[in-house]
């Protein structure tokens, strides 16, 4: 077996950090499946069949990470879930 040098190969020098954060959507006893899609599908972008997955995933995990991205990208859409009732977090 070649060495990565000889074989061409690039060889990442640095590990780069990313500032990625998750939105978790917690589950409760009051929202029911279809308002719960319904944000998901307003607030971030998901389409039905992906909110529905992340509905069924909150109510029988008890949480789920429905999107990735920067706290700034974030915190307006967990502001917005809040404010529809839903419980909700930008974790790291």
């Amino acid at each position: 077996m070649q060495p990565f040098e000889e074989t061409g190969v690039d060889v990442l020098d640095e590990v780069v950090e990313t500032d990625v954060h998750n939105l978790v959507v917690f589950n409760d006893e009051v929202n029911t499946f279809e308002h719960v899609i319904e944000t998901l599908i307003d607030v971030c972008g998901h389409t039905a069949e992906q909110a529905e997955q992340c509905t069924l995933l909150i109510h029988y995990k008890g949480k789920c990470s429905v999107k990735n991205g920067s706290w700034e990208e974030l915190v307006p859409m967990r502001n917005e879930i809040c404010r529809r009732g839903i419980s909700a977090e930008v974790l790291n």
